[in-house]
């Protein structure tokens, strides 16, 4: 029997903010969950300073190996704003102000001060590039090869993943269950790694805990299929209750 086809993506979140603290990313976590609901699964993440070298070989990397590859942040107006130029540079092309985002830019800025250099720097794509539409402000994503290049601004990421819903191929999104137990996950790591390798495509994660004075673990079970999931849950139950654990239904 053929396997299931798995779609892949992967992140790479740029900006020399993010490495130094200054600033929280929250992209990885909504883009995890809106491309899980597309049928496809975030498998990487990288995040890179602003310096062209390094998003190159992000980039060219990891684009190479999964179906996707996400970017955040460094499309902006100012100097420091080089994605644009690092992913041309990766795909090896040049860059031109596409027609389309310098219209939409010339009229989201016609009551704001009007246009200027630096908000034309938004309108420059790698050739051959389409647009994300942002509703948010004007300044629209880029779609190049299987490249798309997102605002690092999280509610601005978040307009351009609800434009893009239902425009890429993907399998059946990934559904998970969840059970726990007060118990240490080193007593019970044979009794998950049997039960997974009892339940094909089925993969369970182990998130222990310490609370009350107690340690304590959630396991999370994931697969494409629903009933593998059911399956796998009411199997790992029973072997939990069989050891002498009580297995709280919904995780602890």
């Amino acid at each position: 029997m053929n396997s299931e086809r798995i779609w892949t993506a992967a992140l790479v979140v740029i900006g020399d903010e993010i490495l130094s603290g200054r600033t929280q990313d929250k992209n990885v976590a909504q883009i995890a969950q809106w491309l899980n609901v597309q049928g496809i699964r975030l498998v990487e993440v990288r995040v890179v300073p602003d310096r062209q070298d390094a998003i190159v070989e992000a980039v060219n990397t990891l684009r190479a190996r999964n179906d996707y590859l996400f970017t955040t942040g460094g499309i902006g107006p100012t100097h420091d704003d080089i994605t644009v130029d690092a992913i041309a540079a990766a795909l090896g092309v040049g860059v031109i102000h596409h027609p389309k985002a310098v219209a939409v830019l010339e009229r989201y800025y016609a009551a704001r001060g009007g246009i200027s250099d630096a908000r034309l720097r938004m309108a420059r794509v790698p050739e051959g590039a389409s647009l994300i539409e942002n509703r948010m402000s004007g300044a629209p994503g880029i779609h190049v090869a299987n490249i798309f290049i997102m605002a690092g601004v999280p509610n601005i990421t978040a307009g351009m993943l609800d434009a893009l819903t239902g425009t890429l191929e993907g399998g059946r999104p990934v559904v998970s269950r969840q059970i726990g137990c007060w118990v240490a996950e080193s007593e019970i790591a044979d009794l998950l790694s049997a039960a997974e390798r009892a339940h094909a495509g089925v993969a369970i994660g182990s998130y222990p805990f310490f609370r009350d004075g107690r340690t304590g673990a959630n396991f999370v079970v994931r697969s494409s299929d629903p009933a593998a999931v059911d399956a796998c849950i009411m199997d790992l139950t029973a072997a939990l209750e069989a050891a002498g654990h009580t297995v709280f239904p919904d995780g602890i």
